[in-house]
């Protein structure tokens, strides 16, 4: 039964002009063409991007000086640069890291909320208040979100302290790996606020239970990697940060070789499924299908999974 699918799906190819190897040249050719690093295409202050394989970015927060603590300017270009990802063709996978900071993030820079205070100052008005913050909260929550919204799968790789905000960061990635000496902790409560930029809504989602994730949001209590192991916040723990980014770029390098269309379609479709009756999700993948099957991606990969052949190279998307 199988020779008679590869062979449909041969004619298939044929008819749609597509090449009946597992790899064609045209194939290849369009993979590599053109690949640009990373480091040369973005220029941003706080994150600092690379290709450690080919498309695969590595995205770092980069204000050593600040522990990667979450400043407005930082806000912005996550939001700018996940957008940006989600539209480039040479990105396939992304990595997250602390980079060279001692930690991955302190969670927000408490020298940019006293300026914010200022602003605040300035205005007597409580309702216009109330608009300024409504903008700013609305601006912090896209800017998360954007991680969520890529279509490339995000490897968040985490060490040291995780907080605050860090938190909201790494649940809206979709694989988190962290150090054997990694913390986490849900801080807001302890400077006055409920957290308001994705922590409340998807931490009780990625850990599968509502009775510890409203634990450590209503105490703010520290946790180590052990208890973020067993709960599921993170899927794997190394001893040393080196360790780690080797195996989520390896990771990430796994992904970027699989076919773009499948992979991204996958994404999209199980983001989706978090929010949605089973139902739906069926309904919504099905439609994605109607033309992704017709894509020279699945003609590719099936006939070499059954030829034994070499994993294809899939064109750019």
């Amino acid at each position: 039964m199988m020779k008679n699918y590869v062979s449909a799906l041969q004619k298939s190819a044929k008819m749609l002009g597509h090449s009946t190897g597992p790899v064609s040249a045209l194939v290849k050719n369009q993979a590599v063409r053109s690949l640009c690093s990373a480091a040369n295409k973005y220029n941003f202050e706080t994150l600092k991007l690379s290709t450690p394989q080919p498309f695969v970015v590595h995205v770092e927060l980069n204000r050593p000086d600040r522990l990667n603590a979450f400043n407005k300017r930082m806000w912005i270009e996550l939001g700018q640069c996940f957008s940006q990802l989600h539209d480039d063709p040479d990105c396939r996978a992304i990595v997250l890291s602390g980079g060279s900071a001692k930690h991955f993030t302190a969670g927000i820079d408490l020298l940019d909320m006293m300026k914010l205070g200022q602003q605040l100052g300035e205005i007597e008005d409580i309702g216009r208040k109330a608009r300024l913050f409504e903008g700013l909260i609305k601006l912090y929550q896209d800017s998360i979100s954007s991680l969520e919204r890529c279509y490339k799968p995000v490897i968040a790789a985490i060490h040291t302290a995780c907080v605050g905000a860090g938190v909201d960061l790494i649940t809206a990635a979709d694989v988190r790996y962290c150090t054997r000496d990694a913390w986490f902790q849900v801080k807001e409560v302890d400077i006055g606020m409920a957290a308001d930029v994705g922590t409340l809504q998807r931490l009780p989602k990625v850990i599968g239970s509502q009775s510890l994730a409203r634990e450590l949001c209503l105490t703010a209590r520290k946790f180590k990697s052990d208890e973020a192991h067993a709960c599921g916040l993170v899927s794997s723990v190394f001893e040393s940060r080196e360790e780690m980014l080797k195996k989520a770029i390896e990771l990430a390098t796994q992904i970027a070789s699989k076919s773009p269309i499948a992979v991204q379609g996958t994404k999209k479709n199980m983001v989706y499924s978090l929010d949605h009756t089973n139902q739906e999700g069926l309904d919504q993948i099905r439609e994605m299908n109607m033309a992704n099957l017709q894509s020279e991606d699945f003609i590719n990969a099936v006939m070499a999974q059954q030829s034994k052949d070499e994993m294809p190279v899939f064109s750019k998307l």
